[in-house]
């Protein structure tokens, strides 16, 4: 019982003074009357009717139950800039914000699994080239605002149906070390016939490096030397994305 109740204050210890915790008992009436209009706000107008700081209000009521979360909502907007970079921050990124404390931290990141569960799942077992912009959203939902390169890809079957996402590498800001012998190695493992690479590009800009032209031609050997198909490339930036095979680069 005592490391329980250790670990419960020390989950509440990081606010500061001017958001510690009111005593026990219910809301003070200007919190619970605010908290009241924005639940109303969501229901009639939903997301579209919210900007991030508000949404993230919404969020965080469950993680603060009885203190006034706007200040912190607006240090998350402006630490992170928008609702996305929030949720994919690093833990240790979100516990340096002042007011954030390892149940709001852990409440965001489960957030965010969430959201990365539910795009998977509207991808999984679908015929991936026809239902292309799930895999876009999908891809851009789980790596867009990941302030670190990852490298991803996408197995599918004979028809094209994904089998397999596997993150393969993790990298720096600007370079994810990738193995084409691996990745074919993998493929063939899961008796997939087809691939599509998957990169982000932390900048934002989903222009291809010289790297990305090399290793790209890299595994489209290894796949062709093995009878596999390399559909396409994907770098996904901040707002958009670049395909190889549109581009040319395939």
């Amino acid at each position: 019982m005592t490391g329980s109740a250790n670990s419960f204050h020390d989950s509440r210890a990081r606010f500061d003074d001017d958001e510690a915790p009111v005593g026990p008992g219910r809301q003070p009436s200007y919190i619970r009357d605010h908290r009241a209009r924005l639940r109303e706000r969501f229901s009639v107008g939903g997301a579209a009717a919210m900007p991030d700081y508000e949404l993230l209000e919404l969020l965080l009521f469950r993680s603060i139950p009885r203190r006034d979360v706007k200040p912190l909502a607006r240090r998350l907007v402006d630490t992170f800039g928008d609702l996305g970079r929030i949720l994919s921050a690093p833990p240790d990124a979100l516990l340096a914000v002042r007011g954030v404390g390892p149940v709001v931290m852990h409440d965001l990141k489960v957030i965010e699994a969430a959201a990365h569960r539910m795009a998977r799942a509207r991808m999984m077992q679908r015929h991936v080239i026809s239902d292309w912009e799930a895999v876009l959203d999908y891809c851009h939902t789980t790596m867009s605002h990941r302030p670190t390169e990852q490298f991803r890809v996408l197995f599918l079957d004979t028809k094209n149906i994904l089998v397999a996402d596997e993150e393969q590498a993790r990298g720096t800001v600007d370079h994810v070390p990738v193995y084409p012998r691996e990745i074919v190695k993998r493929a063939l493992e899961l008796n997939a016939k087809a691939l599509i690479l998957v990169h982000n590009h932390p900048s934002g800009d989903p222009t291809p490096s010289q790297a990305d032209i090399a290793m790209t031609e890299q595994v489209g050997q290894a796949c062709a030397a093995l009878g596999l198909v390399l559909h396409d490339h994907l770098i996904i930036g901040k707002s958009r994305e670049l395909s190889f095979r549109a581009e040319g680069y395939l």
